[in-house]
């Protein structure tokens, strides 16, 4: 109800049909934003999101109507296009759009296949279980998870991180719902704060880099805002942690034969992807996709070397690709983190879904309308924190993806300031991230909206810290 009531006060404008054209020389584009098509593209993206938003009530996963939103809002498109006898201009803007997405797609799904294989070797395993060994106290383990989370989600994504932290917690607080509730809450807050100071931590990030209106280096100037922003709460938090200790455990288990080389190949293929984009101008996907050929050359040499019968080694290839393993090695498949496989993929599809979606509107005109009122009609300050508040309700990924279709005329601090409020404001509410709804369903009546929602005041304290810590030292880029 609230995106409704947002994009009906953004868009809301009398029914006509007129013309738009940049240049008296290029292809003429229609303006549809007071067209019935136009109209009813809006109506289908937010009865879609909606549907997106409520997937824990009605169970359906927020892929179907957002696909089947991008497919219907551009076909309609198309159809008005074609009867208007321009029959490639619809076309040409889809597959201008796809290419974005592809990209994105390219890059994360490198990245799953390392955290996949990691996993497969027992790296998580082996780093939960070492925690759990040491004995630590609830305030403790309270700090570490949350730095653990806040460092780890700049390599890895978000939800990964928040899953594996909240197992940890879950673990060790099962007998503390206290503990279980603000750990997991400073979670959700670590893993956003970590996510937004690095191009690859987080989908809003690395939508950023690959557009290039952020330099790779200058990311790294958001790292003190991002630790404000994650410290405050924690610290306020901190004073309600139990003063006790969880039962420790045994021994942590010894990683598989292959384990620390994946850690390190993983780290080179991120190295290869920033060579590409800074030096040879090729996208970070190349490099990516690049990097996974490490994996795949050290599998064949684990496979070589290991003996037969204990199957395949780098199962999860077989497993990515939908490649039916031999049946000698089947019984050695890999599964991809089995609770939560499928989020993953279907949180692949429901970006398709955005961009796409997006990527109509955007043809249509209303994000030139969305940008005038928001950049042209009000400071870029004040519009950039919007932003990040609007980010609580709707998906990071989506708020900052329309934000580069839209592509306003600000300054690269202005540009870094979106990022950051972006990043770190789906921390505002429970549902405003992935690591949020992925802890949601993990601690099922523990870790809920409202137990998130009565903290929120004082996370809203960090996300104003992290706004003043970045005009207070990257003053020089606005």
């Amino acid at each position: 109800m609230l995106l409704r009531i947002s994009l009906f006060l953004l868009f809301a404008c009398s029914p006509t049909l007129v013309w738009a054209s940049n240049e008296p020389t290029a292809s003429h584009v229609l303006d549809l934003t007071h067209h019935w098509v136009g109209y009813l593209a809006i109506c289908i993206f937010s009865l879609a999101y909606t549907l997106a938003m409520t997937e824990e009530v009605t169970e359906l996963n927020k892929s179907k109507p957002m696909v089947l939103a991008a497919s219907l809002i551009w076909a309609f498109i198309a159809g008005v296009y074609v009867n208007g006898g321009m029959r490639e201009e619809a076309g040409q803007a889809f597959r201008a759009a796809l290419i974005g997405y592809a990209e994105l797609f390219l890059f994360i799904m490198v990245s799953m296949a390392y955290l996949n294989a990691m996993e497969n070797r027992g790296v998580f395993d082996n780093l939960r279980v070492w925690l759990l060994s040491k004995g630590f106290s609830y305030r403790k383990l309270f700090w570490i998870t949350g730095f653990m989370s806040f460092f780890m989600s700049s390599v890895c994504n978000n939800l990964t991180t928040a899953l594996l932290m909240g197992a940890v917690i879950m673990a060790m607080g099962k007998d503390n719902r206290r503990f279980v509730t603000l750990a997991s809450i400073n979670v959700v807050v670590a893993t956003n704060a970590g996510g937004s100071f690095s191009p690859f931590g987080d989908i809003t990030t690395l939508l950023v880099w690959q557009s290039g209106v952020v330099p790779f280096a200058d990311f790294f100037s958001l790292f003190i805002p991002a630790i404000v922003n994650f410290a405050l709460p924690a610290i306020v938090m901190h004073f309600w942690i139990p003063r006790e200790f969880p039962a420790a455990v045994g021994k942590a288990p010894t990683m598989k034969r292959g384990a620390l080389a994946m850690i390190v190949l993983f780290l080179l293929t991120i190295i290869t992807a920033v060579c590409f984009e800074n030096f040879l101008k090729l996208p970070p996907a190349a490099g990516m996709l690049a990097g996974l050929t490490y994996l795949k050359f050290l599998g064949y040499y684990l496979q070589k070397t290991e003996d037969k019968s204990k199957g395949s080694d780098f199962a999860h290839v077989y497993k990515l690709f939908q490649v039916e393993l031999p049946a000698t090695q089947q019984n050695q498949s890999f599964d991809v983190f089995k609770s939560v496989a499928h989020l993953e993929w279907d949180t692949l599809l429901f970006f398709y879904g955005v961009m796409m979606s997006v990527g109509g509107l955007s043809f249509i005109g209303y994000l030139t309308m969305a940008s005038n009122v928001l950049y042209i009609g009000m400071d870029p300050t004040i519009a950039n924190i919007l932003v990040g508040i609007f980010s609580a309700f709707i998906d990071n990924g989506t708020i900052m993806f329309a934000v580069l279709t839209m592509h306003p005329d600000i300054s690269q601090g202005q540009w870094l300031l979106v990022t950051l409020t972006a990043g770190v404001g789906g921390s505002l509410l429970a549902i405003g991230s992935a690591a949020g709804v992925g802890l949601m369903g993990q601690m099922k009546g523990i870790y809920t909206f409202s137990s998130h929602l009565k903290w929120m005041p004082v996370i809203l304290l960090g996300f104003f810290g992290s706004i003043a810590a970045h005009f207070l030292l990257n003053g020089h880029y606005f």
